[in-house]
């Protein structure tokens, strides 16, 4: 059988999965940063791949140092500026690295109350979502993508659903009052790099748990599209936003076998089949 030559394709590497934590201890009142971090880098490694030539492989035991170092010499911050930096770093000094891709996830803690008041060294994890950030460099254009992921939301009332078509195959019940419960994963990209990710990311985050709450839903589909619809308007940084949003279901429960009513107050809430919900919300020509 005829074949053309065999080559290498797209290809990138890196260190998975850093797991850092910084103490800042410059007053007796400490601070945590929480990040998991993600390093990939692309460019001339083909010697590599197709002659086991390591002369330009930036060890991905170097790429992890150099995580934990730069946490030293130049702290945290947002993890959006954290990325840039390390980005910047590999880019501009390895001339054969054309480009990276950084990602990182940031964990909430609070500080645990003692006797009504917050301790200056000890704390908890909290159970809010998420924080995500992805810097992509590719020569000399940089992107940003901010995000979160596990934010849990549910809605008891102010959402229905109905209209949509039936056939022999269909089974579920149109409502006008159901719980609406999601997962919310967003991402929004930045259109530009010298922002404060910080008080951007707090933006968002509230915008669109607010609009959750507030847009009396129809669909899923609709409230996603709202939520990001919210960002574009009350942001002008944001050129779009992506949401992935599982559907909670929650079902009532038929207590009529036990002599008792059920006026939506007592449900089943399953776990799986979900509908899975996607959809990007952009500028036009963004």
């Amino acid at each position: 059988m005829a074949q053309g030559d065999i080559v290498l394709g797209p290809n990138q590497y890196g260190k998975a999965e850093c797991r850092l934590v910084r103490i800042t201890r410059d007053t007796d009142v400490h601070q945590i940063e929480d990040l998991n971090v993600t390093t990939q880098l692309r460019g001339d490694f083909a010697a590599c791949h197709t002659d086991g030539d390591n002369s330009r492989v930036v060890a991905t035991d170097t790429q992890k140092n150099t995580v934990y170092a730069f946490a030293r010499e130049h702290g945290i911050g947002s993890p959006e500026d954290f990325l840039l930096r390390l980005a910047a770093h590999f880019v501009d000094g390895f001339a054969w690295v054309s480009g990276a891709e950084l990602s990182a996830e940031q964990y909430a803690w609070e500080r645990i109350a003692v006797d009504g008041r917050a301790h200056d060294h000890a704390f908890s994890r909290t159970g809010r979502e998420t924080r995500t950030a992805v810097v992509e460099r590719d020569g000399e254009r940089t992107s940003v993508v901010a995000g979160l992921k596990d934010c849990t939301v549910l809605k008891s009332t102010g959402s229905e659903f109905h209209g949509f078509p039936r056939d022999r195959y269909t089974t579920l019940q149109e409502t006008t009052d159901r719980i609406l419960a999601t997962s919310v994963t967003a991402t929004w990209r930045y259109t530009r790099t010298d922002l404060d990710f910080d008080a951007l990311y707090d933006g968002v985050r509230e915008t669109l748990l607010s609009t959750f709450a507030t847009v009396h839903s129809l669909a899923l589909q609709q409230t996603i599209f709202e939520m990001g619809k919210a960002v574009l308007e009350q942001y002008d940084a944001v050129a779009e936003v992506s949401l992935s949003c599982p559907n909670k279901h929650h079902f009532l429960v038929d207590l009529a076998p036990f002599d008792l009513d059920n006026p939506g107050e007592v449900f089943f809430a399953a776990d799986r089949p979900y509908g899975l919900i996607q959809a990007t919300v952009l500028r036009e020509g963004a």
